[in-house]
């Protein structure tokens, strides 16, 4: 029989839990022929969900729970699960059933058919609108000036062969966004669309910190439109600023400057400095992820492992 992981990542999820583990069991009445491993990787919660976990488990004997030794985001912590996956195809999903684990069956059948990636993409969210804004604005900027041909409402709810688990442990990037860097990858894919369900039991900790660190991090990671950009914009300030150069020599010649003009130049002044600013926030993103990989530390650190 062949086997099929799913990983979920673990945080304040203790009123989840109940609901989730025993939805993702029944997934064995609707996919047959296939061995089940559910790997729970606890993202340093600090509620009850990795107690919980343990009792799941005593009843459940396919159950793998990791604990890392605090939180360091879901991206670190779907990497531990995949590193931990033994299964033939390996599906991806979070715990809050926002996204319906039936369709894995769906994707299942298109890895089946050959598609090495399966990308669940969201064609609705059954969310406010300022969420749906921000996601929908995101990816369309991922799509624009990163990666070309991204699924329209982006995925994190996906299933993949177990040779882009093998790529993506061999990789072993941080700071990166784990979903674009399957799509990434490049194998053959296909696309199964759902419509997002409403969050109906806990508090999401999707905080808006975080969601900026994913947005910087992916096109950090995947695109070099911020470096070229600022190079863009600094060629067409230089030129503007010789032109102007020019003029100001020429009128200084012809005796056609007055003195006036303070409050222009101060304003041309502050404007140049916050844009120049700017870019040394930019480049200071690159370099501080240069940094980070450098110093080879690992992307999580595990506590504990039960299986």
């Amino acid at each position: 029989m062949k086997k099929f992981s799913i990983v979920v990542p673990i945080y304040f999820n203790a009123e989840n839990i109940p609901y989730t583990v025993p939805r993702l069991q029944k997934l064995e009445d609707i996919i047959t022929s296939y061995q089940f491993e559910f790997v729970f990787v606890d993202d340093g919660s600090k509620d009850d969900s990795y107690n919980l976990l343990l009792e799941e488990q005593k009843k459940d004997g396919r159950i793998k729970i990791i604990k890392l030794s605090k939180n360091f985001g879901s991206m670190a912590a779907i990497q531990a699960g995949l590193a931990y996956a033994t299964g033939d195809c390996v599906g991806v999903i979070t715990a809050d059933l926002q996204d319906p684990p039936e369709i894995f069956l769906e994707m299942i059948q298109k890895w089946k058919e050959g598609s090495k990636v399966v990308m669940a993409r969201r064609s609705d969210r059954e969310e406010s609108f300022f969420q749906k804004l921000f996601s929908n604005t995101y990816y369309m900027l991922l799509e624009k000036f990163a990666l070309p041909d991204y699924p329209s409402g982006g995925f994190d709810f996906v299933l993949i062969d177990k040779q882009i688990v093998q790529e993506i442990k061999a990789i072993s990037e941080k700071n990166t966004n784990i979903f674009s860097l399957i799509f990434w990858l490049g194998h053959k894919q296909s696309i199964v669309s759902y419509v997002r369900k409403k969050r109906e039991h806990g508090k999401s900790r999707w905080t808006l910190s975080k969601k900026i660190k994913l947005f910087t991090d992916s096109f950090i990671g995947f695109s070099y439109a911020p470096i070229r950009a600022m190079s863009c914009f600094g060629f067409i300030v230089a030129v503007l600023s010789f032109a102007y150069g020019i003029i100001v020599i020429t009128d200084a010649i012809s005796g056609k400057i007055d003195i006036r003009g303070w409050s222009s130049m101060i304003t041309i002044v502050s404007f140049l400095l916050g844009i120049i600013i700017v870019m040394l926030g930019i480049i200071g993103e690159y370099l501080w992820r240069i940094l980070d990989e450098a110093r080879k530390r690992p992307t999580y650190i595990i506590d504990e492992i039960n299986k």
